[in-house]
């Protein structure tokens, strides 16, 4: 099966979720990250804001400033399929762009390097244990990711993991992917085939 058929089917299944279990599922998965060593030695978090069918990230968001963390979301530049990390205080420093998406208002946010995100966020849509992905499809991550040396987490829930993924050249996989049952450590995985 292509990687794009996997994303397709996949998201389906994500958007079968009913509102009440897609809710409590992400506030397990979030419960995990919080109790993570990546991220209480985290000073600064990179993360998407989410959309459904997505773990919801906007709890992570609140948590991280009232524990006195700084949040840089991405903005997104289609024409290179780079992304620039912006530091957001509030849910005002975003705006709805295109496919409504959340991202940063340039103007009201600072850019910030690779080297200050202690703890990158990785988002997803079918993983494998090995922490290799299939992202939406826009390979913004994938070029972010080069040169990255901060700590890369996935959040999903647990009908995303232990997944049949395609490698290619360019995939950085994750080291750690938390769903609502556990935490996966793929950095063993991968040592270990």
């Amino acid at each position: 099966m292509s990687k794009l058929s996997k994303r397709k089917l996949m998201l389906t299944v994500m958007k079968d979720m009913n509102p009440s279990e897609h809710a409590s599922k992400s506030a397990a998965i979030l419960e995990r990250l919080y109790t993570c060593e990546e991220y209480a030695s985290a000073r600064t978090i990179g993360v998407t804001i989410s959309r459904f069918p997505e773990v919801d990230t906007y709890p992570l968001i609140e948590f991280a400033w009232k524990s006195g963390k700084r949040v840089a979301v991405p903005k997104c530049i289609p024409e290179t399929r780079e992304m620039d990390f912006r530091l957001i205080t509030s849910m005002s420093d975003l705006e709805t762009v295109y496919m409504d998406l959340k991202e940063p208002i340039v103007e009201r946010t600072v850019s910030i390097g690779k080297s200050e995100i202690g703890l990158q966020v990785v988002p997803g849509v079918v993983f494998s244990d090995e922490g290799f992905r299939i992202g939406f499809g826009g390979g913004y991550y994938d070029r972010y990711l080069t040169n990255y040396d901060g700590n890369r987490v996935s959040l999903a829930f647990e009908i995303q993991t232990s997944q049949l993924v395609p490698i290619e050249e360019h995939d950085i996989p994750v080291n750690k992917i938390i769903t609502e049952n556990r935490v996966i450590q793929c950095r063993k995985m991968r040592d270990t085939k």
